[in-house]
């Protein structure tokens, strides 16, 4: 039994072994191997491959060439992102990504590398993002400072959306499902709530690419503004 709504959240453990870590490890093992005349492409492998192409042509189109090179870094982080938000919504699992401590080991990561990047290869133009054009002396500490702040607070706005995004939606399917079993004896009711049930489960497999998705295109907005 339950002893509270946020135990969904604990990771399951068999023999000692987190389940959902399992469960990702292995699904990425098939699902990047390599490309090569030995393997059949079936319809799954060829339409995935067509989404991480598309995915990569839409989110480095306005980057320049020298930024192409994050390709690899950041579609690896999309697809891990998308799959554990998948993962998690299968029964006793556990989502990584409604976990705000590993949210953040990819954001900072991610969000310094486009910093030392920017500071490294043009250090004038990077400093020139703290102070807009035209400003007034008198402005110009205080915008330096919010600027500075704006900056700073990059990552935990990144790992703290894809956490409140993922949670409330977990929150919401777990209270459904448990409505769905006290009302199963009331008949209408219970078909009610069931259609409700599936609708929340295909908001959040959308929800589960759609917060991936921004996740990278974020930190592909902080490296086009530091790229060379």
């Amino acid at each position: 039994m339950m002893t509270s709504l946020f135990n969904t959240f604990e990771s399951p453990y068999l023999l000692g072994f987190p389940l959902m870590i399992f469960i990702s490890v292995l699904t990425s093992l098939f699902m990047f191997l390599t490309d090569n005349n030995r393997l059949v492409k079936n319809q799954l492998s060829s339409l995935s491959s067509l989404l991480l192409k598309t995915m990569t042509k839409e989110i480095f189109a306005p980057l320049k060439k020298s930024s192409h090179s994050w390709s690899l870094l950041l579609m690896s982080t999309m697809t891990f992102i998308f799959l554990n938000n998948i993962f998690g919504l299968l029964p006793y699992t556990f989502t990584l990504t409604t976990q705000l401590s590993i949210n953040m080991s990819l954001a900072i990561p991610l969000w310094l590398g486009t910093v030392i990047l920017g500071g490294k290869k043009q250090p004038l133009h990077s400093l020139a993002h703290l102070l807009p054009e035209g400003t007034p002396m008198i402005l110009s500490p205080f915008l330096i400072l919010i600027e500075s702040i704006s900056i700073l607070i990059r990552p935990l706005a990144l790992g703290v959306r894809l956490t409140a995004n993922i949670t409330a939606g977990h929150l919401l399917i777990h209270l459904t499902s448990l409505a769905l079993l006290n009302l199963i004896n009331i008949i209408p009711i219970f078909l009610m709530t069931f259609s409700v049930f599936i609708l929340l489960l295909i908001l959040e497999l959308a929800v589960s690419f759609i917060q991936a998705y921004v996740f990278v295109m974020l930190v592909s907005l902080y490296l086009e503004e530091n790229s060379p």
